[in-house]
């Protein structure tokens, strides 16, 4: 193990199994002609590995106690560009342009800027071509979840709007370093664009938002509640795209957030 000091402010729980660290990456699906952007590169292990694979890897790492480890673990490589910034304060479209067209997001997250992360690409990124993620088990359970289910929520939605997600494998949490208390999964989101034809994403992200306000309410009640709106027609609302006023948020589709987004302005009129 390296003699490293471990933060838990950077939520620094490291993976050094060398065959779970390569199936992860070939989870990525690297090729020589692709681009990766680490997030957060502990002690170098993952990243190696992404390396081995890439045509470049650029890797931001926030703590920089940790540039005398990466820089003997990484010693070997000539494709990798280690940028010692938080990439949550870091440019998003200055990264991109840096990575080019169709590039590819691999990390072990810390669990605390998991969904911040994932939000981020979603909402901002315009070339990412796929992000492969270690998480806590049960955010990436929610993120890959299926309508109708507990874990079904609001960055789900956000997700699947615009990427396909599974999960690829489940990780013990005895393969970390220090142990958390918690087991961990990969997951694999595929960007495929605009899935449903959303007309504007923030009237989208709103109203997905507001119908998992208040999660044990019905969509009617979160509908009167968000838009100011009577009962009455939110449940006309509803019924003109076949959705039943009882439904609950996370009883709805992505597909059938989207139709709704598209046609919010029926709430608008008299």
């Amino acid at each position: 193990m390296i003699n490293h000091y471990f933060k838990k402010k950077y939520g620094q729980n490291f993976l050094s199994d060398v065959s779970l660290l390569s199936a992860i990456a070939d989870d990525a699906q690297i090729t020589k002609n692709d681009v990766v952007l680490e997030i957060g590169a502990g002690a170098g292990a993952l990243t190696a590995e992404l390396a081995k694979r890439a045509k470049k890897v650029v890797s931001y790492e926030i703590d920089k106690d940790l540039m005398t480890v990466l820089t003997q673990n990484l010693r070997d490589f000539d494709n990798i560009e280690l940028v010692y910034q938080d990439i949550m304060q870091s440019d998003l479209n200055e990264i991109e342009s840096k990575l080019g067209d169709n590039y590819i997001v691999a990390a072990n997250l810390p669990y605390y800027i998991s969904t911040p992360v994932v939000m981020r690409f979603v909402e901002e990124a315009k070339k990412i071509k796929s992000l492969t993620l270690t998480l806590q088990k049960e955010v990436g359970e929610r993120l890959a979840a299926k309508e109708g289910t507990s874990d079904y929520g609001t960055i789900t939605v956000m997700l699947s709007a615009v990427a396909d997600v599974k999960i690829t494998r489940y990780i013990d949490r005895t393969f970390f370093y220090p142990e958390p208390n918690v087991d961990s999964v990969v997951i694999k989101a595929d960007f495929v664009g605009n899935k449903y034809d959303i007309k504007n994403f923030d009237i989208f992200r709103l109203l997905v938002k507001n119908a998992f306000n208040m999660r044990r309410k019905t969509l009617v009640n979160n509908l009167m509640a968000s838009y100011k709106i009577s009962r009455e027609k939110a449940e006309n609302f509803l019924k003109e795209f076949n959705i039943q006023p009882l439904f609950r948020g996370e009883e709805l589709s992505p597909k059938q957030y989207a139709l709704l987004s598209n046609n919010i302005d029926l709430l608008k009129t008299p």
